[in-house]
């Protein structure tokens, strides 16, 4: 395999169909002109690989959690990019980068970081110091000798210039614009989608205000459809069940819905018929409150309103649109009245947001985000006289 001045070869520890960001970002730099390379995880569920215009490759391994994943995929990955060459290897997030960085070392190349999140500072690792002194080490000894670093919003930029005093860009994880349907007539607004339904997606793990979500289902006016899967799918189910959510002989529909997996292209579907968006994090760490996760742009191209934790970057956001109604805590009896408010009581207030969702998608899109990506990479890998 000839070593092309475009090759790039980007490793994540996801399943590459459910991973858009990397998708947007792959299929952006490949459209280009660049040889993309994505390399991800098989895991014991994964579906066949949808058709991308870059190439794909998926490690297997006997593990699929926990530190024998880790490192399982660490060392499986070194040994496949052994293999390999490259103009330049991104890390996408820091439980890739080792093994990314080393092989980038040792031929010479740029190592990017793409940083998804602030690693050291999820819930699953700040619960455990040890755990998090680990990782902590890691990213002190990556982040400075990273040719390329860049991340999700300005305010994770902000705290990782802060840590190690060196420049950080911001590729925001935003949809692409596509065609949108045909619009209401002139002067007029849709009501809520009929039969629509609250829509969450994303991973369902510690920290995503899933439980409070459930337990205030009960006084919503409406039925919830969840898409994803994560550490908390079973004891979720188990309580939508202990809760009456579900369906059951008297009630074959159920208030709660489990979806599961959802490939990007019907996830898109699904958003679009949905009234209102869920966007829910508890502050257990620094990530997630400076976090930019895509399921809000997601819900602003899908033109629908969304319920939105008050956290600093999507207050910014929300400031400047208006786009959603924001919650100041998690618990059920103010979910329930956020909600309602869309779904039933001030339908006013429901038509104003979706048409601010309308307008501000085609600023908050990936055809601006992915100019910044490709000014990146057209600097990184430009000829040094």
């Amino acid at each position: 395999m000839p070593n092309s001045p475009g090759r790039l070869l980007f490793a994540v520890t996801t399943d590459l169909c459910f991973d858009q960001r990397m998708q947007r970002i792959c299929g952006s730099l490949a459209t280009a002109g660049y040889q993309v390379q994505l390399v991800g995880w098989q895991r014991p569920t994964s579906p066949p690989l949808t058709p991308q215009p870059y190439q794909q490759h998926r490690l297997r391994g006997w593990f699929q959690r926990g530190k024998l994943f880790y490192l399982e995929y660490n060392l499986r990955l070194f040994f496949y990019l052994l293999g390999q060459k490259a103009a330049a290897w991104c890390a996408a997030d820091l439980d890739t980068a080792l093994p990314v960085w080393l092989r980038a070392r040792l031929g010479g190349q740029p190592f990017v970081y793409d940083a998804h999140e602030l690693f050291t500072e999820v819930p699953e690792v700040v619960a455990r110091p040890a755990v998090q002194r680990l990782w902590r080490a890691v990213e002190r000894f990556i982040v400075p000798r990273a040719h390329l670093a860049y991340t999700v919003g300005p305010a994770l930029a902000q705290v990782f210039e802060q840590r190690y005093g060196r420049p950080f860009a911001v590729v925001r994880n935003v949809s692409r614009l596509r065609e949108p349907e045909p619009g209401p007539p002139t002067g007029s607004e849709p009501p809520p989608p009929s039969g629509g339904y609250l829509l969450y997606q994303g991973a369902l793990n510690v920290g995503r205000g899933l439980e409070s979500l459930l337990q205030a289902m009960p006084q919503v006016a409406g039925r919830l459809v969840i898409c994803g899967e994560g550490d908390l799918s079973a004891a979720l189910r188990a309580q939508a069940a202990e809760l009456g959510l579900l369906a059951s002989g008297s009630d074959p529909v159920g208030q709660v819905e489990f979806r599961g997996f959802v490939l990007p292209e019907a996830l898109r579907e699904v958003t679009r018929h949905a009234a209102v968006g869920i966007m829910l994090l508890e502050n257990i760490g620094l990530s997630y409150y400076y976090s930019l996760a895509n399921k809000f742009f997601d819900y602003v191209h899908a033109g629908i309103p969304q319920v939105l934790i008050d956290f600093p970057e999507y207050r910014a956001l929300n400031d400047q649109f208006d786009v959603a109604e924001l919650v100041a805590d998690l618990h059920p009896a103010t979910l329930a009245a956020a909600l309602n408010r869309l779904l039933r009581d001030e339908p006013a207030r429901y038509q104003h947001l979706a048409a601010n969702c309308r307008r501000a998608r085609h600023q908050l899109s990936w055809q601006h985000e992915e100019q910044v990506l490709l000014k990146l990479y057209q600097e990184l890998l430009a000829p040094k006289h």
